[in-house]
């Protein structure tokens, strides 16, 4: 089972390096006469072009199932093979959640940056709709809300009621304000490009204060990450010194049992601290 998997494994890699139309390359070259086939060995420029092609189509949770095929190659059972699969989803989890806060952080980079060019705007002389419309070339906060909001505010609509719905996009949130000082400043003729300003230092101020709680809860995430490999480092000084604790976990029953409880407790204790640092961020 080991052999098969890692003969599957390969493959698939090979599948990937070769592309969807590489069964039709070879179908070709079978024929003398198709002379419009090439068959050079590829250059140096093509061999980066596929290794470029092959990491961009290649996701970190890919690992899993590579690691658990060593290890079963290594230790002589289909247990890590097994394991390696059920953390494909796990570690996608991880994968797409650590991309979606990448994408609010930029969101309200982008938000802060739309405030600041709205600001620069109205105080040229411009008109709060222009100023809108000019401030939205130069930044990406509106999002995939920027053609309504600028339909309303080119075509006299209701511009508060537009930045609201923008706002409801991960990370945006900062458009609640805008829309708030777009408001007193239609309605009560206030000064938009000081409530503009005052909004922009306050988002400011929040984004620094994330930022600097990220930087204190470095370390806890550090320990936790330490901690959680641990258990391989022992794996790997059990091996150097001849001990095979490969063997004696995945082929005994006292080491089945050390290694159902291990992981459970390594997986509660994980889950447990990254869900004090997480309570602490959302706090």
């Amino acid at each position: 089972m080991p052999m098969a998997a890692a003969v599957a494994c390969a493959g698939a890699a090979a599948w990937v390096l070769g592309g969807s139309h590489s069964g039709a390359r070879r179908a070709r070259l079978m024929f003398a006469g198709d002379a419009s086939v090439d068959s050079r060995p590829p250059s140096w420029e093509q061999l980066n072009h596929e290794l470029r092609r092959l990491r961009a189509r290649w996701r970190p949770e890919w690992w899993a199932p590579v690691a658990g095929v060593v290890l079963a190659v290594l230790g002589g059972s289909v247990l890590p093979v097994v394991a390696g699969a059920a953390g494909v989803p796990l570690l996608r989890r991880a994968r797409r959640a650590a991309e979606e806060r990448r994408t609010r952080e930029r969101r309200g980079d982008a938000v802060i940056t739309l405030c600041a060019a709205l600001a620069g705007e109205v105080l040229a002389g411009r008109q709060p709709g222009e100023a809108l419309q000019r401030a939205a070339r130069e930044s990406s906060g509106l999002g995939a809300a920027q053609p309504s909001v600028l339909a309303a505010a080119r075509f006299g609509g209701d511009v508060p009621d537009a930045l609201t719905a923008a706002a409801r996009q991960p990370g945006a949130e900062g458009l609640l304000g805008l829309a708030a000082c777009w408001r007193v400043a239609v309605d009560r003729g206030a000064g938009l490009a000081a409530g503009l300003d005052r909004l922009e230092e306050a988002l400011r101020a929040e984004r620094d204060q994330r930022a600097d709680l990220r930087a204190q809860l470095s370390g806890p995430r550090a320990t936790v990450v330490m901690l959680a490999g641990l258990p391989a480092l022992g794996l790997m000084l059990g091996a150097t010194l001849g001990a095979d604790p490969l063997h004696v976990l995945l082929h005994s029953g006292a080491g089945l049992g050390c290694l159902l409880v291990g992981g459970a407790l390594e997986a509660a204790g994980a889950w447990w601290a990254l869900r004090i640092v997480r309570t602490a961020e959302s706090t």
